[in-house]
């Protein structure tokens, strides 16, 4: 690189971090785009993190609920926008399972996008209703074992982490039970409760308060430790079952081409924000385990995400959609 194409890059670098000109970013207001309904877990802690960085960055940070092909159409609206930190992706573990999950995706989850951080996970959990007779995680796998064929699992959905959480111990254990994907964590939780599917895989979050006023029973965690909020129910690893650790993240990113400087201050910023008291009491409230990692390392966690999730829907066998 000549002299002159490196003070080029240089000044380039310091009107993004606003250290020349007086140029400061953000200059005008950033979209957030979630690839969800409004509501949902990460809609809400999305909401929550635009609200603290408009208020230290003194510039609106605003949502845009763009949903639909499980979350396909908002990743693929963000892989077309422009690299320059004005639009920014609140992505959960759809952007991780969605490669291997579908035929053919509007993006490229490895190259259109840069990894700004792991703003936190929500563990997934297996869930029974009070009156089911196990009372463990390692009775429920003796009475699968007992029973082959007989008992039922709800899951919020094909190609969500609970449901392939379910496949992860399925396989992993040799068990024998009937998977029943349900319309999303709501229909899931509601069937629980009445006892009709009385036995669940579900990201924690949505159930904290039912487990809580003891209207669900929660057996175990995928974590690899217990949680501040739920911490009566044991990880599997407690029960001996290793290798299963699952959770549906939320996952903060940008663009190929943003600038460096301003993936650095994002991460920096929300990383200070998830991990305040008051944001991160509320974000363990939905369960979510407030994280903040650098670029570099979730980045890496992206990848082996990719991975893991693959091997997982080809063990499987779980068609494409």
């Amino acid at each position: 690189m000549t002299t002159i194409m490196r003070a080029v890059a240089l000044c380039a670098a310091l009107l993004v971090s606003g250290s020349a000109f007086g140029q400061q970013y953000p200059a005008k207001p950033v979209k957030i785009v979630i690839p969800f309904p409004a509501g949902g877990v990460t809609d809400i802690a999305g909401r929550l993190i635009a609200q603290k960085l408009s208020e230290k960055l003194r510039q609106q940070f605003y949502i845009e609920n763009v949903a639909g092909a499980g979350g396909n159409l908002g990743m693929a609206n963000v892989a077309r926008s422009a690299g320059d930190g004005y639009t920014v992706l609140f992505a959960s573990s759809s952007i991780v399972v969605n490669p291997s999950l579908y035929n053919k995706l509007p993006f490229d989850a490895e190259k259109d996008f840069i990894p700004v951080t792991k703003a936190g996970g929500s563990p997934n959990s297996w869930l029974v209703n009070p009156n089911f007779p196990a009372k463990t995680m390692k009775e429920l796998i003796d009475l699968f074992k007992k029973e082959p064929g007989k008992h039922s699992v709800g899951s919020p959905g094909a190609g969500t982490t609970p449901s392939l959480s379910i496949e992860m111990l399925k396989h992993g254990l040799g068990l024998n039970f009937v998977t029943v994907p349900f319309a999303g964590g709501g229909p899931m939780t509601q069937s629980l409760l009445g006892g009709h599917v009385p036995i669940a895989a579900g990201a924690i979050g949505n159930s904290v308060a039912l487990i809580k006023e003891g209207k669900i029973r929660a057996l175990a965690v995928t974590a690899k430790k217990r949680l501040e909020t739920t911490p009566d129910v044991p990880t599997l690893e407690e029960f001996g079952i290793k290798g299963q650790e699952a959770e549906t993240m939320t996952g903060v990113f940008v663009p190929t081409g943003t600038p460096k400087p301003i993936v650095d201050q994002l991460q920096r910023e929300i990383s200070v924000i998830v991990n305040s008291p008051d944001v991160k009491a509320r974000l363990l409230e939905l369960g979510i385990v407030p994280e903040g990692d650098t670029p570099a390392a979730f980045a890496a966690y992206v990848k082996d995400e990719i991975t893991k999730w693959k091997r997982v829907i080809e063990i499987a066998n779980i068609p494409k959609i």
